[in-house]
């Protein structure tokens, strides 16, 4: 087993938000302090391609073993390509895990007792166990598509008349991804039939893509 860490320069949201402080520390620092409360510091792996996030990182103590090539660093680049290159990295480097815990260090509020929850539920049938909150925005209840004449149909039929009885449903939060070695080499994520869910709250979900999510994040550390 070993933790990686994706950590690329480019960011569109927020500009070089792996390393703006939040609160009194780098955005990334938060993801390696929790790996490394259950994991030792050869376990874990930050993938950039970024000279200045490896030296923020290093801050830390943990070594950045490798630098990511560029073209695994581009809006277009696919997390499965980044692990595959870790995966390719450590096999060349004499070492083989059979699986893989992905954190991603935009999620500051997921902690060590997450992983360790979420590690419990995984199983070697399993594709992937994954960090999920539930969705506010229900298929059955309230998103709609476009049909053909350009009018607004529901995306899913359900004959629900009141939000609380429709099924539950659930969306990938970005903090947890605990990934079978076999399956991520034979195919993507989309491709998973094997998941398994870890529910965690609204504000362990936090996950940070835009200027407003980084005010929701500084709020809830302050404890407003």
């Amino acid at each position: 087993m070993f933790v990686l860490i994706p950590a690329r320069g480019g960011s569109k949201g927020v500009a070089r938000k792996n390393i703006r402080k939040l609160g009194d520390k780098p955005l990334i620092h938060y993801t390696i302090d929790s790996a490394r409360e259950i994991f030792p510091d050869e376990k874990i792996i930050v993938s950039t391609d970024d000279i200045e996030i490896k030296k923020v990182v290093e801050q830390t103590g943990l070594k950045v073993p490798f630098l990511r090539p560029l073209h695994l660093a581009t809006d277009t680049s696919s997390t499965r390509d980044v692990i595959l290159h870790a995966i390719s990295y450590l096999e060349n480097q004499g070492e083989d895990h059979e699986l893989i815990v992905l954190l991603q260090p935009t999620s500051p509020f997921r902690t060590a007792t997450h992983i360790e929850e979420a590690l419990c539920l995984y199983s070697h049938d399993l594709d992937m166990v994954v960090g999920v909150k539930e969705t506010k925005s229900n298929p059955y209840y309230v998103l709609y598509e476009e049909d053909q004449l350009g009018n607004l149909q529901k995306s899913k039929e359900g004959g629900f008349t009141r939000r609380q009885d429709c099924p539950k449903v659930w969306e990938f939060n970005g903090a947890i991804y605990i990934i079978n070695k076999g399956s991520i080499l034979n195919s993507g994520f989309q491709d998973f039939k094997k998941i398994k869910k870890y529910e965690m709250s609204e504000g362990d979900s936090v996950d940070i893509d835009t200027e407003f999510d980084w005010v929701f994040a500084e709020m809830l550390l302050r404890g407003n």
